[in-house]
């Protein structure tokens, strides 16, 4: 077996958009450094994620320096969106599951093109302090560990044999026109090579590059999975075969997520080693 390496990074800047590859990325307590800091709310401030609106997958976000957001949508253009000020625009209350916080709306200019963009009312808003705004669900964190707008943990981990693993098994299923599936399918933030299929599942400490993490516990997945990426159309894999293969206490899972340490620099290429 060769050595296991970290073989890409995933940054999402906006939740549920297209994101971007870099070959490095910095570790934050609560995740990659401007991942999952912005997110899409309906006016009330419940989130939009891929889960209700799979067009969320064909609009595309950068980084730009400061922190800010550039947006990219069919039909719509680009908009580069500022890190709204705090003081300026003050903080409005939103709802990710059954988690409030509080975050800064970007404006009335990025609310228009995002309404726009998706085709239903939408506003844009950022967390401008992760150290106090979101915990980690107590029951799998320590004191003080806290997440970005990321579904519930700060990173999520992915092996590329596992996915070919599944892949597979969906080959030999009753949707095998569907396969084989892209990793993007399942939005990782970091992607681990030269393990066995499943190998992370028994995994509860590892190391990439210069960062120990813990393993907090597998991802459960949802209809987003389903989502071609490219396209946005949705289809019955890979849940139909998780479903039938991969079904545990956290529903059907694939991947894990992890909770960093402490911080420093993921680089493609890193060593990965398995502590516990």
């Amino acid at each position: 077996m060769p050595t296991p390496v970290l073989t890409a990074i995933r940054l999402y800047p906006v939740k549920s958009m297209a994101g971007d590859a870099p070959g490095e990325a910095d570790v934050e307590p609560w995740g990659l450094a401007g991942d999952r800091r912005w997110m899409a709310v309906r006016p009330d401030g419940r989130f939009l994620t891929q889960r209700q609106l799979p067009r969320l997958a064909l609009v595309s976000a950068r980084l730009v320096p400061g922190g800010g957001v550039r947006i990219t949508g069919p039909g719509a253009g680009t908009l580069e969106v500022p890190v709204p000020d705090p003081v300026e625009r003050g903080t409005v209350r939103v709802t990710l599951f059954r988690d409030g916080t509080e975050a800064v709306p970007a404006g009335p200019e990025a609310d228009a093109w995002l309404t726009d963009c998706l085709g239903t009312p939408a506003r844009l808003v950022h967390m401008d302090d992760p150290a106090v705004r979101r915990p980690v669900d107590p029951h799998y964190a320590r004191p003080g560990d806290r997440v970005s707008f990321a579904d519930g943990f700060p990173l999520l981990l992915t092996a590329r044999s596992s996915l070919d693993a599944l892949n597979s098994l969906v080959a030999e299923g009753d949707h095998a026109a569907e396969g084989p599936l892209p990793m993007a399918r399942f939005r990782p933030n970091v992607v681990v090579g030269g393990t066995a299929p499943w190998a992370e599942d028994g995994w509860r400490r590892v190391r990439l590059g210069e960062v120990a993490f813990r393993v907090a516990k597998p991802c459960g997945r949802c209809v987003v999975t389903t989502t071609d990426q490219r396209t946005g159309v949705r289809g019955r894999e890979p849940l139909h075969t998780l479903g039938r293969h991969r079904r545990r206490d956290a529903g059907v899972v694939f991947g894990q997520n992890l909770v960093p340490e402490h911080t420093g620099v993921l680089r493609v290429g890193d060593p990965v080693e398995i502590l516990e």
